[in-house]
């Protein structure tokens, strides 16, 4: 039991020991993990057991990041917090997170960028209870844009993690 609780409190105590003020590579968690509640009629009014796919897609499965950041806005731990408790709902379910970056600097640091900004979701995941077992990633960098325009408004769309629920 205690190996299994291992990886989601190392996570929590590193989300609550980052800084919340500065920016950069920083990871921050501005709040700390909520404990949740279970609920049998699902998030939102969406019941999960008739919608396991379209479920976590109604609810939010993309989180944006700042410039060079890796670090939760409140709006990111806002729709973490729903998926999580998705996740706790659809236990059999399991996802994969992608790591994206915009298209300014390397490929080797957007990589980079991109597995830092995906892990970052997974430890948050964990860290509010979901089994690290059923957590996957992978980083895209900059090579998957959802927006191809060299534009601020572009970039700050490809600065994401996305959650994608497994088969």
């Amino acid at each position: 039991m205690t190996s299994r609780l291992m990886p989601a409190l190392c996570a929590a105590l590193l989300l609550a020991a980052c800084d919340t003020t500065g920016g950069g590579d920083k990871p921050a968690a501005e709040a700390p993990a909520p404990q949740l509640a279970g609920t049998e009629a699902g998030i939102g009014g969406i019941s999960s057991s008739t919608d396991p796919l379209g479920g976590l897609s109604s609810i939010g499965d993309t989180v944006y990041f700042d410039t060079d950041s890796y670090s939760l806005t409140p709006q990111a731990q806002a729709t973490l917090q729903k998926q999580a408790a998705w996740l706790q709902q659809n236990r059999q379910r399991g996802i994969t997170v992608e790591g994206h970056a915009d298209e300014r600097g390397t490929r080797e640091y957007n990589l980079a960028l991109g597995e830092r900004r995906a892990q970052t979701v997974l430890n948050y995941l964990s860290a509010l209870g979901v089994d690290a077992g059923r957590l996957k990633e992978v980083s895209y960098g900059k090579e998957r844009p959802v927006c191809p325009d060299s534009t601020e408004a572009c970039w700050s769309k490809n600065r994401r993690g996305v959650t994608t629920v497994d088969n």
